[in-house]
């Protein structure tokens, strides 16, 4: 039997005098391509008084744009979804004949595709550290990437981190530790400086006590 995961998730503003607000693009919905099956979506938006298109991003991600004609006095979006938590194999994937061992290049007509996923943000010192201490000899790409991701995971010590925004690598390497969204950064930007294409992608983390 799987588990099951209720999520809501409540934004709120409250305003001490009418404001009027420029449209508001709501990215609360789990992309179609995602591992986890969504059992159940619902977004609530208030005011009612509103106008709203459901739209798709060039990268497949759901949109929601929400227009408010009249001045409004609060802003609540309110999202409840329901995920299905059966274990999947993350390893469950093939590599192209092509992409086997690390290093390799990407086909020509997929590089215009990939562009976005390969730009890195320039290397600091400590990222170019970093980078000069990982084994460039040609290898299985997925033991690569399995390795430089325990390697981040046992440099960078876990924290839970209420701040908004992202820590940059140096700042990351820099501390030693950082939350989950600050190790991924790191890891993407390391990837793409290797000449690997990776993305960025947010969630959910849901801890689940242990079954005693």
């Amino acid at each position: 039997m799987s588990i099951k995961a209720a999520i809501h998730h409540l934004t709120h503003y409250r305003y001490d005098r009418p404001v009027i607000l420029q449209p508001q693009i709501i990215r609360l919905q789990p992309a179609p391509h995602s591992r986890t099956r969504v059992l159940s979506h619902a977004l609530k938006v208030l005011p009612e008084k509103h106008f709203v298109n459901l739209q798709q991003d060039p990268y497949g991600n759901h949109l929601a744009r929400f227009v408010f004609p009249e001045p409004v006095d609060e802003l609540r979006i309110e999202v409840d979804l329901i995920a299905d938590m059966t274990v999947y194999n993350p390893f469950d994937f093939f590599v192209e004949e092509t992409a086997e061992t690390w290093p390799f290049a990407y086909p020509e007509n997929l590089r215009d595709d990939l562009s976005i996923y390969l730009t890195p943000e320039p290397a600091g010192p400590l990222l170019e550290d970093f980078l000069a201490g990982i084994d460039r000899t040609p290898q299985n790409t997925v033991d690569f990437v399995t390795t430089l991701n325990a390697r981040i995971q046992r440099q960078i010590g876990y924290i839970i981190r209420m701040e908004t925004g992202v820590l940059t690598p140096e700042e990351t390497l820099r501390r030693a530790q950082g939350s989950c969204r600050d190790s991924s950064w790191l890891l993407v930007q390391a990837l793409r400086h290797l000449g690997l294409a990776a993305r960025f992608v947010s969630g959910y983390l849901i801890q689940l006590r242990p079954d005693l």
